[in-house]
Parts: C-alpha cells; sequence; structure tokens
C-alpha cells in the first residue's frame, strides 16, 4: 500500500517489479552455490560456473544470438555502450571519423560518445526528429557518409515509446560499411528479438527492465567483431595468460577466449542467476504474448487520454509505431507536482527529462510525466489514472 492506496506501478521503463521466482532463483543461488566462477574446481565452484554459463546461454538463444560467445555480462545498458565507445572508439576511431547518434537518444547514447570525441577528436553528428517525434530516416540517411564508423539509436525512445525501424537503419549502416549499436533497453523486455533478423552489430540491453535484478545487462557483439576489439577493463578472468619476460623487464599478456576477454573480474554471479529465471518466466509467457498486452494497453491508454482536453501527447498519436511507453504534459503544470499528487493515491509515474534532455528540449519542454506499461498492468488501473488527471484538469485547468 502507498499512502493507504494499493499500488498501481507505472515506472515500468525505469525498473520493473521482480517475480517470486527470480527472487527464489537468486536466494537458492547464495544459499546453495555461492562461489566464485572459473577459479576453481571444488563441487559449488564448479555448480556456480555451470549456472553462470548457463545464463549466458539462454541470453544467447532469447535474443538469437549464434551462441554463448556473443552474450558479455555488464552491469547495465549504459556500460555495454560505453564498452563499445571506448573499445572502438579508443582503439580504432580518427579525428576524420564520425558517429553518428539521434536526438531521441537516452543520455547513456550521447554522453560516451561525447566524452570520447574530446579525446579522440572525432565528430558525433545528431540526427533529428520529425513534428511527430518519429525519427527522421531522410536526414539519418544523408548524415551517413563513408566517415561515419557507427551509428547509434535507441530501437524504442524511453520518452515517446516510438519504435524506430532499427532493421532499416542497420541497412544503411551496412551499406556504408559502418556499424550499428541499437540500445535495446526499452525494446528487449517487451516484444520479440532477434538480432540476426534485425543485423545488429551489438545490442545493449538491462535485466532490471525484464523482471530481473539490477547490476547487471548485457552487450550482444557479433563474435567476428569482438574478436577483433581489444578489452575495455582489464584485470582477472579477461586474460589467458600472463608472463614476465626478463629480457623486456614487462609482463606479456594473451587475452581470454569470448565473451570472458570482456568481463574483467568477479562477476554479478547472482545477477546472472536472476536474470537467467526472469529470461525464463517470459519465454512461458512468450513474448508475442507480452507484446500484444502492452499494445492493447497502449491502444485504450491513447484512447482514454485522448479525452482530455488539456493534456498534451508527447509522439505520435498512432498506436501502430508505439509501445508501452506514453509521455505528457497538463496544460502548464510543473510536471512534478502532477507525479506528487498522482503518488498520494498510490499512482507510481515518473517526471521529469527521463534522461533525454535534448528530446524534451527540441519540443521546447521542460519535462514531462511519463507512464510505462509491463505484464502486470491492467485497464482498470488505466482508467484509475484517467480519473486522477482529469481531477487534476477540473482543479487546475
Amino acid at each position: 500500500m502507498i499512502n493507504g492506496h494499493r499500488l498501481i506501478y507505472f515506472d515500468n521503463a525505469a525498473t520493473s517489479q521482480k517475480p517470486i521466482q527470480v527472487i527464489e532463483a537468486m536466494k537458492n543461488f547464495y544459499e546453495r552455490h555461492n562461489a566464485n566462477v572459473h577459479r576453481a574446481i571444488h563441487t559449488i565452484a564448479q555448480e556456480a560456473t555451470e549456472l553462470y554459463e548457463e545464463a549466458h546461454k539462454e541470453v544467447a538463444t532469447f535474443i538469437g544470438a549464434k551462441g554463448m560467445e556473443e552474450v558479455i555480462f555488464v552491469r547495465n545498458t549504459t556500460e555495454a555502450i560505453n564498452l563499445v565507445a571506448y573499445s572502438l572508439g579508443l582503439n580504432d576511431f580518427n579525428k576524420e571519423d564520425e558517429v553518428v547518434i539521434t536526438l531521441m537518444e537516452h543520455h547513456s547514447d550521447i554522453v560516451p560518445w561525447e566524452m570520447l570525441s574530446k579525446v579522440k577528436g572525432f565528430h558525433v553528428k545528431y540526427v533529428g526528429v520529425n513534428e511527430d517525434g518519429t525519427l527522421d530516416y531522410e536526414a539519418l540517411r544523408n548524415s551517413i557518409t563513408k566517415r561515419t564508423k557507427i551509428v547509434c539509436l535507441a530501437h524504442v525512445s524511453n520518452v515517446t515509446g516510438i519504435i524506430n525501424d532499427v532493421k532499416e537503419v542497420a541497412k544503411m549502416a551496412h551499406e556504408n560499411g559502418s556499424y550499428i549499436l541499437i540500445d535495446g533497453a526499452q525494446s528487449v523486455p517487451h516484444m520479440p528479438i532477434d538480432v540476426k533478423e534485425l543485423d545488429a552489430d551489438f545490442l545493449a540491453f538491462s535485466a532490471h527492465k525484464m523482471l530481473g535484478p539490477t547490476g547487471i545487462g548485457v552487450l550482444y557483439g557479433k563474435k567476428e567483431i569482438l574478436e577483433e576489439m581489444k578489452p575495455f577493463l582489464g584485470g582477472g578472468e579477461m586474460i589467458k595468460e600472463v608472463k614476465f619476460d626478463e629480457e623486456r623487464k614487462r609482463c606479456m599478456i594473451e587475452w581470454n577466449e569470448l565473451p570472458w576477454k570482456f568481463e574483467a573480474g568477479t562477476p554479478n554471479i547472482c545477477g546472472s542467476v536472476g536474470l537467467m529465471e526472469a529470461i525464463r518466466y517470459l519465454k512461458k509467457l512468450g513474448m508475442e504474448n507480452v507484446e500484444a498486452h502492452e499494445k492493447e494497453l497502449t491502444i485504450y491508454t491513447l484512447d482514454m487520454l485522448n479525452k482530455l482536453e488539456d493534456l498534451q501527447l508527447i509522439g505520435t498519436k498512432d498506436p501502430k509505431m508505439r509501445s508501452g511507453i506514453i509521455s505528457f504534459n497538463i496544460g502548464n503544470l510543473n510536471v512534478h507536482d502532477v507525479a506528487l499528487f498522482l503518488d498520494g493515491y498510490g499512482i507510481a509515474v515518473r517526471s521529469g527529462f527521463h534522461c533525454a534532455q535534448p528530446l524534451h528540449q527540441k519540443f521546447k519542454l521542460n519535462g514531462s510525466v511519463r507512464v510505462s506499461f509491463y505484464i502486470y498492468n491492467t485497464r482498470e488501473e488505466i482508467d484509475r489514472l484517467v480519473v486522477l488527471l482529469r481531477e487534476i484538469e477540473c482543479a487546475y485547468g
């Protein structure tokens, strides 16, 4: 209960709630299998290692990767993007090179490239959006040149919920000889994903947005690309051999095989168990069913919100182009005041820039209120939201 009301949780784009199966799987790991991986031959160390590698295989199957070699465990989507930025950008990008990203990106797909560009001198190019929030594909195509090393974009905007045609963008990039990095934080938890069908070079996503724990995420990368990339972090686990060369008076290092080459130090083993259990939960539901449920809620919500006179929706009203993320403003009301009012009745929403300030700047907004759905949300909860939004309109309109 929140403030005496049953919780209605509409902040799933920030993080999802966890089913008991995930919590129990992680509890069971700590009670029965807690040991480090890839280091010892005793029984529970072998059990922990088997679980950890099994989690890699489960993720690979879930997203259609060729094998566990293409699945790297990181802390979150942000670290996955940073891994690509620093492993590729720091070693392979030059002053004449370009990185193409869009104005709808989460800050985690903007800040790393801007930071690294200050070091390497390459140019970061931004592609705008149309007035309805959809990606300007013509501008994107024109922005990709022979100097473009990588194109980075969100599969689904975490502000508007607009679904980008990443398969078409991958085609644009590959025709030019460029890589594509897809931010799948808002797509992998909500729809069927096949990295081979999308022809993604890289795909980043987080466990905590898909019923799993915080502190673990995934970077998918094509095996042939990962094999050529240098590690992002150095230390234990990511090396096969370290030998001291007496003649040179220095250590000679040989990298480990994939994916361990990119997983330095002791990983979040228990987190991988939680992620694996979350994926199994979603697979039992069927990702097609997850997507259909959210689409139904989105269509219903857009229809209900359209009846509110003072509500301004951000992005297209076409439900076919959206996922279960809806951001809006009510008149000139402060977005945090709206969120606090709703919280008083047990409804959890997000307010602010949602880590996507440039997109709000594009629409001349000082923030927005965001509702985002997942498998446990219902029409009745949406009805309750709309009743309270109508009260706000009546009181302050």
